[in-house]
């Protein structure tokens, strides 16, 4: 009965979270050195993975999705709560007109009710700012919380260098957590 509950309680949570929305970032070191000019196939198959991830049911403020393309090869990356959207950002991508292999290297978390307190506490300590709040509004939140192990990692994109600063403040300042990497972009 405790574990139903617990279930119950993480489902719920996922779900209220999605209700707010998600944001998908690009892994492609390849194209960070390449021209700027994109092949117009490449180009809309960017836009069909962004999309398909971005429409997740599962996905949330606590999931991290990143992907690269390399011709019609998609590579997943990132660290998701569940497995369930492990398989199925997988399949949504494969379901992708011109897509001829998905390689998967999300990573599911480890279920643990201490990185479920930390990620609830972490994220009324970030969204709870004034400066952030914004960050949460809309179908697309851009700071995510990543818990590992007590440790917690954000991505995502802010508005500007004070924003991402007092994201960093805000989750440091969470008790339990062993440490805090801020990846948060500025764009």
């Amino acid at each position: 009965m405790k574990a139903l509950s617990y279930a119950v309680k993480t489902l719920l949570i996922t779900v209220l979270l999605v209700l707010a929305g998600s944001t998908i970032g690009t892994l492609n070191a390849s194209a960070a050195k390449a021209p700027r000019t994109v092949s117009s196939y490449e180009s809309w198959l960017n836009q069909q993975v962004h999309h398909k991830l971005a429409m997740l049911p599962w996905y949330g403020v606590f999931d991290n999705l990143q992907y690269g393309i390399n011709g019609s090869d998609v590579i997943l990356e990132g660290q998701v709560v569940t497995d369930v959207t492990k398989s199925d950002a997988e399949a949504a991508v494969k379901s992708i007109e011109g897509v001829t292999r998905v390689v998967n290297n999300i990573q599911v978390l480890p279920v643990s009710p201490f990185d479920d307190q930390i990620r609830r506490a972490e994220y009324q300590a970030i969204y709870s700012q004034p400066q952030l709040s914004r960050y949460a509004l809309g179908v697309v939140p851009q700071i995510h919380i990543i818990v590992n192990g007590g440790h917690v990692t954000l991505e995502g994109v802010v508005a500007n260098e004070a924003d991402r600063d007092v994201a960093g403040l805000s989750a440091n300042r969470v008790p339990g957590v062993f440490s805090v990497t801020n990846n948060l972009r500025v764009g």
